[in-house]
């Protein structure tokens, strides 16, 4: 990598924090108690995701709902693991203009080294929300397409597995004090947590993670392992192919079109890791039941 695509590109400048958590007046219901009290919610507002290449007007891409914070990073990897961009070529990544808008960072213009293909976005028809990410549009073919296999390792020891959701909670700040985030947590083999990321919805999370990995020069996650709060939905395969994870793990369940495009890719697939057990559904050369 030249010293020129290693560059760190500029970023949207950091809003308030407040705005990732709000608090609401409620009754709280307790047994037979009742009592009014103040709760902490997490952060919901549209992003909208714009790119452009060099002389190029800017292309609207998505409109996604976020929790605010790491918005460039949620721009550029929601680019990249919908491979609409390849490592090297983001220039720079702007926030929106503070005359016309009051938070800048509800809109980040990704700029590009090289031209932006409009007419991928408008194909491919995203539709985002913060439930269910990029929704109605991918099939096992395109991800085949898109992501190459991945390589062999590693192998990850049972007593490592166990302890990831321990480790990914501890890292995640917001979800302490609101209960209402997903998260992505980015491991090496031996369970060390070395990257996470938190969003109100599951593919934002990802999104976030792999967007912080790009600009810091830190794709593809060879190696490593993949960490997910809540269910593993094909999208979310998809994008942790397309970082090149060699393993995807969730504590909730997978889906059978996850399941298929983990084993299309040569991923290990692990689900419902909680408690004292977890289910291996490809890729079980992998994991080391002895360690």
């Amino acid at each position: 990598m030249t010293d020129d695509t290693a560059r760190p590109p500029t970023t949207p400048a950091a809003d308030d924090p407040a705005r990732r958590t709000g608090a609401r007046r409620i009754l709280a219901i307790r047994g037979a108690t009742a009592a009014e009290r103040h709760d902490a919610l997490a952060g919901e507002e549209p992003m909208a995701i714009r790119a452009a290449g060099p002389g190029q007007d800017p292309i609207d891409v998505a409109v996604t709902m976020r929790t605010p914070g790491e918005d460039a990073e949620l721009a550029v990897g929601f680019l990249f693991t919908e491979g609409l961009i390849a490592p090297g070529d983001v220039e720079a990544v702007e926030a929106g203009d503070p005359a016309r808008i009051a938070h800048p960072d509800d809109e980040v213009l990704v700029r590009l080294r090289v031209p932006f293909d409009g007419s991928a976005v408008a194909a491919r028809n995203f539709v985002a929300t913060a439930s269910c990410g990029i929704c109605g549009r991918a099939s096992l073919d395109s991800v085949a397409l898109r992501c190459p296999r991945v390589g062999p390792g590693p192998v990850v020891a049972r007593s490592v597995l166990l302890g990831l959701p321990d480790a990914l909670r501890a890292g995640q700040a917001v979800f302490e004090r609101t209960g209402g985030l997903h998260a992505a947590g980015l491991f090496e083999p031996d369970g060390t947590l070395t990257r996470v990321a938190e969003d109100v919805g599951r593919h934002n999370a990802l999104d976030k993670l792999v967007g912080a990995s790009y600009l810091a020069g830190d794709l593809p996650f060879t190696g490593r392992i993949v960490l997910v709060s809540g269910r593993l939905a094909f999208e979310i395969v998809a994008k942790a192919g397309a970082a090149g994870a060699p393993a995807i793990v969730a504590i909730g369940a997978p889906s059978d079109l996850a399941v298929d495009a983990a084993e299309r890719l040569g991923m290990t697939l692990v689900g419902f890791l909680r408690d004292d057990g977890f289910n291996v559904y490809t890729g079980s050369e992998r994991i080391d039941l002895t360690g």
